[in-house]
């Protein structure tokens, strides 16, 4: 059996686990709960967001989990309205959190002032206050610009992928700068679960439709954000260590790949 690393080390030497609870759309009060169950499942790794407005959940939830800060790692994300205002809208979140620190910090888009913004998160990350740097929602020719102009190269880029939505490309590309790739929304938001390829499979390897995209991502590489706010889902997104999908069955999941995108269209973009 293929013994996948729980873990991934950055290019900077940081682990980051390799599974994520993403918490898009959960409120504060719900989002608490979900780091609990997620906490207790075995998950050390958050993923949330400024324009999420849940952070202050998130520093609730994992102080209430008894665990030392260090145990989590914690990523948030400067909302592109903050670009101009970068290091104070970064120290409001810290707060929101009740942390000194966050793990990792991202771009969440590359719109305007994104360079300038960037230069901001290396300012913070030599000065210790970010663990790591990186960026969302970049295609390769962004990339191409951010390595022109940084000092410091982003650690990871955080994009929407799934079996639907391979961008094979992008992986490439991320893998060979050694910059990691993160997939968020690896369950198209639940909108293709029901798809019958990965019912088979499910079927094959005795788990659920969700377990196979998270374990194809896993075996691509990849670092999973399964989102979810409901107590046996998160349990089962995190249980994929012990099987694996053989090499015809991953070449079979690619072959489902057709461009979509579970966003609507800006959020989506996909070049």
């Amino acid at each position: 059996m293929n013994n996948i690393s729980r873990v991934y080390k950055l290019n900077n030497g940081v682990d980051i686990p390799r599974i994520g609870l993403g918490v898009w759309k959960i409120n504060n009060e719900k989002v608490s709960q979900a780091i609990s169950w997620a906490i207790d499942s075995g998950y050390r790794h958050v993923d949330t967001a400024r324009v999420y407005e849940n952070e202050q959940g998130v520093g609730k939830g994992i102080l209430n989990s008894g665990l030392d800060r260090k145990q989590v790692f914690v990523t948030t994300k400067l909302a592109i309205n903050d670009f101009f205002r970068s290091e104070k809208a970064f120290y409001e979140s810290l707060s929101k959190l009740q942390t000194d620190y966050v793990d990792l910090y991202l771009l969440h888009w590359p719109l305007v002032n994104w360079k300038g913004a960037w230069n901001v998160l290396e300012n913070l990350y030599e000065e210790g206050k970010i663990r790591a740097i990186g960026v969302s929602n970049f295609n390769i020719k962004d990339l191409e610009h951010l390595k022109k102009e940084c000092r410091i190269k982003p650690v990871v880029n955080q994009v929407e992928l799934s079996p639907f939505l391979v961008r094979s490309k992008l992986i490439d590309y991320c893998q060979s700068e050694d910059i990691a790739v993160e997939a968020y929304s690896p369950l198209t938001r639940g909108k293709r679960l029901n798809d019958k390829t990965l019912e088979f499979l499910a079927r094959e390897y005795k788990k659920t439709t969700a377990q196979i995209m998270i374990r194809w991502g896993l075996q691509r590489g990849l670092i999973m954000l399964p989102k979810s706010e409901t107590k046996s889902h998160i349990e089962s997104n995190i249980d994929v260590f012990d099987f694996e999908i053989e090499k015809s069955d991953m070449k079979l999941i690619d072959s489902l790949n057709e461009n979509y995108t579970a966003l609507v269209p800006f959020w989506g973009r996909i070049d």
